[in-house]
C-alpha cells in the first residue's frame, strides 16, 4: 500500500487479539499476505506476515505500547508499495518511505507521533514534463514517454509501468502537472502518469542480466586499485565495531561514479544519520560539481526507531534503485547494515515462535539475503536500454567474529569483499581493508577496463603490488622471532618497499580536502612511483649499496605525501626524477 493512494473504502473488518512488541496478532481479519494494515485507534501502519486459520499476524512499524486486545484492525488489501516519481532525489525516507522532513514540518516537532503519514512524493508540486512521444508512436511497458528536470543533475525519465499493455499514443500532454495529473493516453484506454507504485517485496521486471565489464569508481585506492567492484555487482564490508564500516561506506556513496546513490542507514546510530543528513547536501559531486545530494536518496532507519521497519527499509530502497535502474541509470546503494536488518528478523522470528536456525537467526536468513542481493546487477532492460543497480552491504559481526551466520551467508553471495580489521584501525590505518583477507571476483572482467582507459600495464603493476604485499606478510612472521636486522638485504629492502605500499598508497584521509577523492589516474600513477623506487632501490643494492644508504635517500619520505598534494602530476613527476637521480648517484 502506497501511502500517496490510501483508500477510503477500508473497513474495520478484524479486533487486535494479542501484542507482543512489533508483532500483532489479529482475529477476524479478511487479509492475504503481505497486506499492508493499520493497526488500533491510532492507525499503526503493518503488515501480514503470517495467517493460520481465524488469525493473523502482523508485523507492525511502528511502537506498539499502550495497544492491546480488542482495538480494530482496518486492511487495506494492498502490499507495501513505495511511490515512484520525481521528488525522490534529494529526499530523507524513514524505513517504509514517509518523508521525515514533510513530517517534521506537519507535527511541528522533529519527534513524531504515532500515526502520522504522508505521501513518498508531493502530490501538489508541478513539474515541467517534456514528452519525448507524438500521437500515433507504438508505446511498450518501459518506453521512455517524457522526461522532467528531478534535479539539477538528474533527468527524470517519464516511462510506461511495466505492468501496463502498452498501445498507441492517442493523446500526449506538454507542460507543468502534477505527478497524478494524466500525460499520455494509449489506445488501450491505459493513462500514464509521472507517478507509479511498486510493491517493495516484487522485483521490478528486466530483461537479461549482463556481465559487468566497467568498474565502479569509488576514488579510494585500495578498492579501485586492489579490490575493484563492478557496475552491477554486489560488496560486504563486514568489520568490527569502530573499524570504520560507515565511513568507508560513506566514501563510496560521496564519491563512486554511480548516476544514483541509495543510502539506507539500517539500525545505525543516530549521530552517524545526522552525519550523513548534514554532510550530504554541502558536498560538490565530484562529477557535476552540484550539490551530492541532487543525486541521492537517503533512508534513516536508526537504532531508535521500531525494529520491525528495518526489515522493510531494505527492500524500500532496493525497489527505488530499480526504478532509477530502469531509466538507464547506475545506481550504487549502500545498505548500512546488513546485520541490523537481518537482528530485526531474528527478532521478529522469535516472536513467531518459529524454530531458530543458527545463533538464533531464521532458518530462511540465506534465503532473504539471496533475494536482497540478486536484485543488483547489470542488466539489458525490457526497452532495450542498460542499467546497473551496485549494492555495497556493511555487516557488523560481534566481536569482529566473521564466522557467525550473517557475515558467512553473505559471503557466499558477494563477490567483492573489503575486509576491516581492527588491529590496523587502532594503527590509524584507514580506511582499514585488511589486503590479505580481502579479495574482488571481477578483476579478471574488469582489467580491461582499465588497461583501455587508465593504463596498459595497470593489471601488471597492481599484481606486483600484491606480490609485495604477500612477501611482506610471510616476512613479518620471521621478523617477529628473530627480528628485522637478521634478515638479509633484499628482504629488509622489500619490507620498505611494502612500508610504502602500506603508508603511502593504502592508507588514505577521508577527512583530507584532496586525498579524500583520488582519480584512478592518480591511483596509478602513484603505485608506478613506488614501483619505481622499487626497481631503482633493487639495482643500486645489486651494484653494492647498502641497504641503509638505499633506506635514507632525501626523495624517498616525499613518497608519502603524493596523495594530500594538489598538483600531484608534477609532484610525483618530480619525486620519480629525484629517486632516480639520488640512487644512481649512490653508484
Amino acid at each position: 500500500m502506497s501511502q500517496a493512494e490510501q483508500t477510503e473504502t477500508v473497513d474495520e473488518d478484524g479486533v487486535i487479539e494479542s501484542v507482543s512488541g512489533p508483532v500483532v496478532t489479529a482475529a477476524d481479519l479478511d487479509a492475504r499476505m503481505n497486506d499492508v494494515v493499520y493497526v488500533g485507534d491510532e492507525g499503526l501502519m503493518g503488515e501480514v506476515i503470517e495467517i493460520e486459520g481465524n488469525l493473523t499476524t502482523i508485523q507492525v512499524y511502528e511502537e506498539t505500547s499502550g495497544v492491546g486486545p480488542g482495538e480494530p484492525v482496518e486492511n487495506t488489501g494492498e502490499p507495501l508499495s513505495v511511490d515512484l516519481g520525481p521528488g525522490m532525489l534529494d529526499s530523507i525516507y524513514d524505513g517504509v518511505q514517509r518523508p521525515l522532513d514533510v513530517l517534521e514540518d506537519k507535527m511541528g516537532t522533529a519527534f513524531l507521533d504515532r500515526g502520522v503519514d504522508a505521501p513518498g512524493i508531493d502530490l501538489e508540486k508541478e513539474w515541467e514534463f517534456e514528452p519525448e512521444v507524438t500521437e500515433g508512436d507504438v508505446v511498450e511497458p518501459g518506453d521512455v514517454v517524457g522526461v522532467v528536470p528531478e534535479t539539477v543533475t538528474i533527468e527524470h525519465k517519464v516511462m510506461v509501468p511495466p505492468d501496463y499493455e502498452g498501445g498507441e499514443v492517442t493523446s500526449v500532454e506538454s507542460g507543468e502537472f502534477t505527478v497524478e495529473e494524466t500525460v499520455v493516453e494509449l489506445d488501450s484506454g491505459e493513462e500514464i502518469q509521472m507517478h507509479q507504485e511498486w510493491p517493495v517485496r516484487e522485483a521490478r521486471p528486466a530483461g537479461d542480466k549482463e556481465t559487468p565489464t566497467e568498474p565502479l569508481v569509488t576514488g579510494q585506492r585500495v578498492q579501485d586499485g586492489l579490490f575493484p567492484l563492478a557496475k552491477g555487482g554486489t560488496a560486504a564490508i563486514p568489520g568490527p565495531f569502530g573499524s570504520g564500516k560507515t565511513v568507508t561506506q560513506q566514501q563510496l556513496a560521496k564519491w563512486s561514479d554511480a548516476d544514483i546513490v541509495v543510502y539506507i542507514g539500517c539500525g545505525e546510530r543516530g549521530n552517524e544519520m545526522t552525519e550523513v543528513i548534514e554532510d550530504f547536501p554541502e558536498l560538490p559531486d565530484p562529477q557535476t560539481g552540484n550539490p551530492l545530494m541532487a543525486r541521492t536518496c537517503l533512508i534513516a532507519n536508526t537504532s531508535n526507531m521500531p525494529v520491525a521497519a528495518r526489515e522493510s527499509c531494505i527492500y524500500t530502497g532496493i525497489t527505488i534503485a530499480e526504478y532509477y535502474r530502469d531509466m538507464g541509470y547506475d545506481v550504487a546503494l549502500m545498505a548500512d547494515s546488513t546485520s541490523r536488518w537481518a537482528e530485526a528478523m531474528r527478532e521478529i522470528s522469535s516472536r513467531l515462535e518459529e524454530m531458530p536456525g543458527e545463533e538464533g537467526y531464521p532458518a530462511y536468513l540465506a534465503a532473504s539475503l539471496s533475494e536482497f542481493y540478486e536484485r543488483a546487477g547489470k542488466f539489458q532492460l525490457i526497452n532495450g536500454d542498460e542499467g546497473s543497480i551496485s549494492v555495497v552491504g556493511a555487516v557488523s559481526p560481534p566481536g569482529g567474529d566473521f564466522s557467525e551466520p550473517v557475515t558467512q551467508n553473505t559471503l557466499r553471495i558477494v563477490k567483492t569483499f573489503w575486509a576491516l580489521d581492527a588491529d590496523l584501525a587502532e594503527r590509524r590505518h584507514f580506511p582499514s581493508i585488511d589486503w590479505n583477507e580481502s579479495y574482488s571476483l571481477y578483476k579478471d572482467q574488469l582489467d580491461p577496463w582499465w588497461e583501455d582507459n587508465i593504463a596498459g600495464d595497470w593489471s601488471d603493476t597492481r599484481q606486483w603490488a600484491v606480490d609485495v604485499l604477500d612477501e611482506e606478510d610471510e616476512l613479518q612472521e620471521i621478523v617477529q622471532l628473530v627480528g628485522k636486522d637478521a634478515l638479509p638485504e633484499d628482504q629488509q629492502l622489500t619490507l620498505e618497499i611494502a612500508r610504502y605500499l602500506r603508508e603511502a598508497w593504502l592508507q588514505q584521509n577521508a577527512l583530507h580536502d584532496v586525498d579524500t577523492y583520488c582519480e584512478p589516474e592518480k591511483t596509478y600513477r602513484m603505485l608506478k612511483a613506488i614501483e619505481t623506487f622499487n626497481d631503482e632501490a633493487f639495482e643500486a643494492l645489486e651494484a653494492g649499496v647498502p641497504v641503509e644508504e638505499i633506506q635514507n635517500v632525501d626523495a624517498a619520505p616525499r613518497l608519502n605525501r603524493m596523495g594530500t598534494a594538489e598538483e600531484w602530476n608534477e609532484f610525483i613527476d618530480e619525486i620519480q626524477d629525484d629517486l632516480k637521480e639520488q640512487l644512481r648517484a649512490l653508484y
